[in-house]
């Protein structure tokens, strides 16, 4: 493609959504970005965008030119920086990507990183899907399980949350607590709704628990969290998450076999650029708060 202005410009596009928007970011006019959008579909011979009253939406093919344009703008942006000798300036967006069940940790530090470089603006994605820092879908991924084997990325090994099986004190009050693991199967448990969940503490709860104890099911880690609260059911929570909510009771304390290591992830492109430096810094000094042992 000889005409990164064209692709720049459909990049903002997708950023905001509407041609206003992206014409009042790029400082032009916006007849310029509905000329550069319409002369790049020309080109490339398929539509980028939906067009619709509310704005602009990336289609699929706009979704896979775009990731590579993210990309390379946040390329040319530090590349810039080096060159007038900004090398400590940390601005642009900061994509970082979890587990959404990680959110409780990870929160607070991207909190913590925005006050200390207010020019950044945070995008934080949850969720299974496996975001690909390649095409520029994120520039730190903190992952679980099996160390990441992707190519040209660069793998740090983390830290280890501990999980263990908990239920509210509410639940304990009504029903009590299981004397062991053969009294489980007279109480209520909370869990994934994914049969195919490769954490190794839902795996532990399939082989374990009958499947018609399993009252409550959720994909999503905050329901379940919630849920186990309200006193739904027993069920799984990092330790450190239980000791800050307080009034949980411990019911299995953690199993080596629940633990699953976290990872860091960047790309080799983008990891020694300052603002992934500085936020892995931040990050990994606010890990050596979190009670993991």
């Amino acid at each position: 493609m000889d005409n990164w202005d064209e692709i720049r410009t459909a990049y903002h596009v997708a950023r905001v959504g509407t041609v206003s928007g992206a014409a009042e970011r790029l400082g032009v006019h916006h007849a310029t970005v509905i000329r550069h959008i319409d002369a790049l579909e020309e080109r490339l011979g398929v539509k980028l965008f939906q067009r619709h009253a509310r704005g602009y939406t990336a289609t699929e093919a706009g979704d896979d030119l775009l990731r590579v344009a993210q990309a390379t703008d946040d390329q040319f942006s530090q590349l810039v920086g080096r060159i007038r000798g900004r090398g400590d300036g940390v601005s642009g967006d900061l994509v970082v990507t979890s587990l959404g069940g990680l959110s409780h940790l990870l929160v607070p530090v991207l909190t913590r990183f925005r006050e200390a470089y207010p020019e950044v603006v945070v995008r934080f994605l949850t969720g299974d899907r496996l975001f690909r820092l390649e095409y520029g879908e994120a520039h730190v991924a903190i992952r679980a399980g099996s160390v990441p084997d992707q190519p040209d990325n660069v793998v740090q090994p983390f830290v280890k949350q501990r999980v263990a099986l908990y239920a509210s004190r509410s639940y304990v009050e009504r029903h009590g607590a299981p004397k062991d693991v053969a009294d489980m199967v007279n109480h209520q448990f909370v869990g994934t709704d994914d049969p195919n969940s490769r954490a190794p503490f839902m795996r532990w709860m399939r082989e374990t628990i009958p499947a018609e104890n399993i009252v409550f099911r959720s994909g999503d880690f905050h329901a379940l969290r919630r849920a186990i609260i309200e006193g739904a059911g027993i069920g799984f929570m990092f330790q450190l998450q239980a000791r800050e909510l307080g009034d949980m009771v411990e019911i299995l304390p953690p199993q080596d076999d629940w633990t699953s290591p976290l990872w860091l992830v960047t790309h080799m492109d983008l990891h020694r650029t300052t603002k992934v430096q500085a936020f892995l810094s931040v990050l990994k000094e606010a890990a050596k708060e979190w009670d993991t042992d």
